[in-house]
């Protein structure tokens, strides 16, 4: 008899419980549009991030909100980013191409090292340390953090220094996330230009460092009819928002360090 009453209490508390999880369940629902799983279903899978958003899901739920655009995804094909604006009811124009930019050039046979560095092959483990074996202490580590988090295989480090290939490049920014010192930045590829220095010191200091860093000389400024580049302690700047990508500033620098993105 005892088992058989707390076998009842258990089915009838079960039941109960059941009967509260539908309840819970009912009134809690939240619609989901079936756009989202499509939009999903039509994206790469990959979670790279260059979207902008925390991966395809994300990035899915934010196109059918209408929080991204239909061709958010800058690695999707054209026709699956076709396929999207039909889902969604308008015309998928082609993303422009981000590509990850090195604010540095100073490789070993422009810079030296300090001291040859032994420990964890990683770029913010010995900037976390205090130890940057080249001399110039704005440049690359070159211990090649960020070619080790990127996908495609799109950054290497040569002599030295990180070297994007823009060919591979799908401008994810995951590079840039792992630069210690914020050397990296991914830009809209096109007709711009960059700057390949970070130094902020004058020009004097900074030939001591690096024989390949902006010296501050303004020659650069003194030829863009358009302002699109300024002096920001010693340190050239450009402007992506104005400069017409006419070239005449990296002509005339004597360092060469503004160069094509």
């Amino acid at each position: 008899m005892a088992i058989l009453i707390a076998t009842v209490v258990i089915a009838a508390i079960g039941l109960l419980i059941g009967y509260g999880l539908v309840e819970a369940g009912k009134k809690f629902h939240v619609d989901t549009d079936e756009r989202v799983s499509q939009v999903r279903e039509l994206l790469p899978g990959n979670n790279c991030g260059a979207c902008g958003f925390a991966g395809c899901d994300a990035v899915a739920e934010a196109i059918v909100s209408g929080a991204a655009d239909v061709n958010a995804c800058p690695v999707n094909s054209a026709e699956n980013q076709n396929k999207i604006g039909w889902i969604m009811g308008q015309t998928a124009e082609a993303p422009k191409k981000r590509t990850a930019f090195v604010h540095c050039t100073g490789d070993c046979s422009h810079t030296k090292l300090k001291f040859n560095y032994v420990g964890i092959e990683d770029c913010r483990a010995a900037v976390g340390a205090g130890l940057s074996p080249w001399s110039c202490d704005y440049g690359c580590i070159g211990l090649g953090s960020c070619a080790k988090v990127c996908q495609y295989g799109a950054i290497s480090v040569q002599d030295g220094v990180a070297v994007v290939d823009s060919k591979k490049c799908i401008g994810c920014g995951m590079c840039a996330k792992a630069c210690p010192k914020g050397l990296i930045e991914v830009m809209v590829d096109g007709n711009k230009y960059a700057v390949r220095c970070t130094n902020h010191d004058r020009g004097a200091d900074v030939m001591k460092v690096c024989d390949a860093g902006c010296i501050g000389c303004t020659l650069c400024t003194k030829q863009c009819e358009v302002q699109a580049i300024a002096m920001d302690a010693n340190l050239a700047r450009i402007n992506k928002e104005l400069c017409v990508g006419c070239g005449k500033c990296a002509e005339k620098c004597p360092k060469k360090v503004i160069t094509h993105i």
